[in-house]
């Protein structure tokens, strides 16, 4: 079945022809509960494509009615089952294969973009993309990367995941740093030595002046704060 619109895709797949036999139901119901499910748990998506499998009814005993259900671990996302069971004239309950494909918006870059990099709006557009093919961590908004730096290249139409950014590092490892030491009621300046790299806002260890090693929050300007 060929990809369809997110509001059009429950009615052609009740009214669509049969790919797979429903095991004591009929195919239009089980088909029509697929895409109602794949609707209500994937909103994001603007449209998926629903495949069915088959399975195999001649150990099965005779079902005048047969209801669908959701697995407790379905996500109808890529290669996942749903449930059939039997609710008149047998008690049987089978999983039936089902392979779901979703198309939705995601961020993804206009240019080649390289490691170390801080995108900018015009580095990036959104585009419709198969999201099943993506998995998790897809960035849908350009304020998902707003100040944040690149880990690895980028190719342009590829799509971004979150994973591939971080925060730019405020502190460097060896940075001579100016610490900022708060107690109660006064604050004191002083000098000292990064001993690892952080981000703006992250913890960092440093070794003061006088060989004392501290904890503080790194803050832009290779500053930071310490609370005695």
């Amino acid at each position: 079945m060929r990809a369809v619109p997110l509001l059009a895709c429950a009615a052609l797949l009740a009214a669509g022809p049969a790919r797979a036999q429903a095991v004591g139901g009929d195919d239009e119901s089980l088909r029509g509960f697929v895409a109602r499910q794949v609707a209500a748990l994937h909103p994001e998506a603007t449209r998926f494509d629903v495949q069915l499998g088959t399975v195999e009814r001649a150990a099965l005993a005779p079902c005048r009615r047969a209801e669908p259900f959701l697995p407790a671990s379905a996500r109808l996302w890529g290669r996942s089952s749903l449930g059939l069971r039997c609710t008149d004239g047998a008690t049987w309950s089978v999983l039936v294969p089902v392979t779901v494909r979703l198309w939705g918006p995601a961020l993804v870059a206009a240019a080649p973009l390289a490691a170390g990099s801080l995108p900018q709006a015009q580095d990036v557009q959104e585009q419709e993309i198969e999201l099943t093919r993506e998995g998790s961590g897809v960035l849908h908004d350009a304020s998902q990367v707003a100040g944040r730096q690149l880990v690895r290249p980028v190719a342009p139409g590829q799509a971004l995941h979150a994973e591939m950014f971080r925060l730019p590092q405020v502190v460097q490892a060896g940075d001579p740093v100016r610490l900022r030491i708060q107690g109660q009621g006064f604050v004191l300046t002083a000098s000292g030595q990064a001993l690892g790299s952080a981000a703006e806002g992250q913890p960092v260890r440093v070794r003061s002046e006088l060989g004392r090693v501290l904890s503080g929050t790194a803050h832009e300007g290779r500053t930071v704060d310490v609370a005695l």
